[in-house]
């Protein structure tokens, strides 16, 4: 029903409309083009809608101003490393008291230990390892699997996202392993390191893990960067079920899914992991994050944690556990990302998922939107049950006039997908005005008005 001719001409008219309204933006992303390759200082910046990206001056709550002094209603809140909400005044209070107090020692400081205990109360698991990203953490507990198991390989699920780690740029072809299209000079061959399935097909897990070679399964409860896609009914124990029977550890990347709730899926869905990573938000928006392990795992890893080689068994850095990132973690998990957080955030997404369904019925399209805890997120076709169907299902062109749309009349998204994210300091006018655009966008679209 989407006439893409239109679609072709709606998208450049709101081309011509980003260049005239962001001026300043258009100047500093000529001038950044010469120290910063292609323009930006971290490569997927360039994803963003528009000529050139948007460059920002503050932001605060659930607003974000540009250099052209533009607010937005900031629905992306830093892809879930803003889930708190931008510009927290405890945070800043406690990074600029640790700040004057000393930063990076190689020593402990209290904070971490309060750290180690709110994460066990959170997810449940005893034992927990700092990190300065979630990348990073899945990078070490990964190392760890193999290590305790004396296997080579790993398994992701077809299509996930854990960061920039090597092993889980690998996604399925036909029966082939081979490199997630896009990424750079893969490491190693990913058919050496990686086992790679389809999500929801535990028959498909069942008969990868009885190789025997698969350390660990690293995965996401429910994906997420490839849009949402939810487990099916009794999956997950059903995953749970498969890696003890073939004695493969479970790891769960929490990173995206801590929108679930104050302990993510894990506590919300009773999962029982032998590992949780998670990432982004918990620090209020420095860079950090955890990983926390089962008793048993722990036991198993205590010798090894204490050998004189340990600081160069590549876990942990110079920087990582540093005294400011754990009182910027303190400061936010004591403060945000609780349940009577959630008990705002969620029923803003559930507005939002109500709001787009209505739309989307309004002009009778094939479309739908899933939502996760304090997260949504609309697709142009049926929901898909894995990721291959959802990678399949992208349409770049009507995803990119969508997001270009909505950021011209001051809501922005996630550029990756088409992704909201709510906290505690969003409205349901912010939920509202973006149903207000989004049905606007349709209508254009589909009536040529």
């Amino acid at each position: 029903m989407i006439d893409r001719t239109r679609l072709t001409s709606l998208r450049a008219a709101e081309e011509e409309r980003f260049v005239s309204l962001h001026p300043r933006s258009a100047q500093l992303s000529e001038q950044a083009r010469g120290p910063l390759l292609a323009g930006v200082p971290m490569p997927w910046m360039t994803r963003w809608p528009g000529a050139f990206p948007l460059f920002f001056e503050s932001a605060s709550g659930a607003r974000l101003v540009d250099v052209d002094g533009i607010e937005y209603v900031d629905l992306c809140l830093g892809d879930t490393g803003a889930m708190t909400g931008h510009g927290l005044p405890q945070v800043a209070d406690a990074i600029a008291a640790r700040a004057r107090t000393g930063i990076t020692t190689m020593l402990p400081s209290a904070d971490a230990v309060w750290v180690g205990e709110e994460l066990a109360r959170r997810f449940g698991l005893p034992s927990w390892q700092l990190a300065m990203s979630a990348t990073d953490a899945n990078r070490f507990v990964l190392r760890f699997a193999r290590h305790l198991t004396g296997r080579p390989r790993i398994a992701v699920f077809d299509w996930c996202y854990h960061g920039t780690v090597d092993e889980t740029l690998a996604i399925l072809d036909g029966d082939r392993v081979v490199p997630r299209p896009g990424a750079m000079g893969p490491q190693v061959d990913v058919a050496v390191t990686t086992a790679v399935v389809p999500f929801n097909d535990l028959e498909a897990l069942d008969r990868r893990l009885a190789h025997g070679d698969v350390a660990c399964l690293l995965m996401e409860p429910a994906l997420t960067n490839i849009g949402i896609v939810l487990p099916d009914e009794g999956y997950l124990a059903g995953v749970r079920e498969v890696t003890r029977r073939h004695d493969v550890l479970l790891v769960i990347d929490e990173t995206h899914t801590l929108c679930a709730g104050p302990g993510g899926c894990t506590a919300a869905w009773g999962l029982e992991p032998d590992f949780v990573v998670v990432g982004k938000p918990i620090g209020g928006g420095i860079p950090c994050a955890a990983y926390g392990m089962s008793a048993e795992v722990a036991g198993r890893l205590l010798g090894p944690m204490v050998e004189a080689e340990v600081d160069v068994s590549g876990i942990g850095g110079t920087l990582t556990a540093n005294a400011l990132a754990t009182a910027a973690i303190r400061a936010t998990l004591s403060t945000c990302l609780r349940e009577e957080d959630f008990a705002v955030a969620v029923p803003l997404a559930e507005r939002f998922t109500d709001g787009v369904a209505g739309v989307i019925a309004e002009h009778g399209l094939d479309w739908h939107v899933q939502r996760l805890g304090c997260r949504a997120e609309y697709w142009f076709c049926p929901p898909p049950r894995d990721g291959a169907a959802a990678a399949a299902a992208t349409d770049e062109e009507l995803e990119a006039f969508l997001h270009l749309w909505c950021l011209n009349r001051g809501v922005l998204l996630t550029p990756f997908h088409n992704m909201a994210l709510f906290s505690p300091h969003h409205s349901e006018a912010d939920v509202d005005r973006h149903t207000e655009v989004f049905g606007a966008a349709i209508a254009a679209l589909t009536s040529g008005t």
